[in-house]
């Protein structure tokens, strides 16, 4: 049989042995958190840029600059700045702002637009309830049509992605994105 006086011992010495163990621990220590001071390194390597994400950066994001392929052999690149940003109409400091006539044909209406406004947002200003979608010239929700001939002899269109050169060659234009440099008709509502 089990001697308990022997087992109790022994459980005690086992018990000892693991209090010690515990309190004087191992000793061990973690390595320290360098991830912010990795980041903050990086962050100072990397161009500014004019992304709006948070901490872009940190994370590389961005285009203020653009490397150039090295030669043969590895040899590094250098950096190049990247062209600079077209500045929107919008942007126009008042003393060179110009007022022009647009004749809304569907609407039977004029009305006088400023060179730093779109169409779009002056025609609701003026009550008008024209069509649009995205107000980023993505779609093609708020398209016009000026009959008079090419779209950028009456227009500038800022951040226009979606009309061809052909198309607006055509007369077609986006309203959201159209800022008047000249007089015209337009058509509302007509996509190529």
């Amino acid at each position: 049989m089990v001697d308990l006086v022997a087992f109790g011992i022994a459980a005690g010495l086992v018990s000892v042995f693991v209090v010690l163990h515990v309190a004087k621990g191992t000793e061990w220590e973690s390595n320290p958190d360098i991830s912010q001071d990795i980041l903050e390194t990086r962050a100072a390597t990397v161009p500014e840029t004019s992304f709006p994400e948070p901490m872009n950066r940190s994370i590389g994001g961005g285009g203020g600059a653009v490397a150039i392929e090295g030669g043969e052999g590895g040899e590094g690149g250098e950096l190049e700045e990247a062209e600079p940003e077209e500045q929107s109409p919008a942007d126009m400091p008042e003393d060179e702002v110009e007022y022009h006539e647009i004749e809304l044909a569907k609407q039977g209406e004029t009305i006088e637009i400023a060179s730093n406004e779109t169409i779009l947002d002056k025609a609701e200003d003026e009550g008008f309830d024209l069509p649009y979608a995205c107000r980023q010239g993505q779609c093609v929700s708020c398209s016009g049509f000026i009959p008079d001939g090419p779209a950028e002899d009456h227009v500038v269109h800022y951040e226009q992605e979606t009309f061809t050169d052909e198309e607006m060659e055509e007369g077609y234009t986006l309203t959201c994105v159209a800022y008047p440099i000249a007089d015209f008709t337009l058509e509302t509502g007509e996509a190529p």
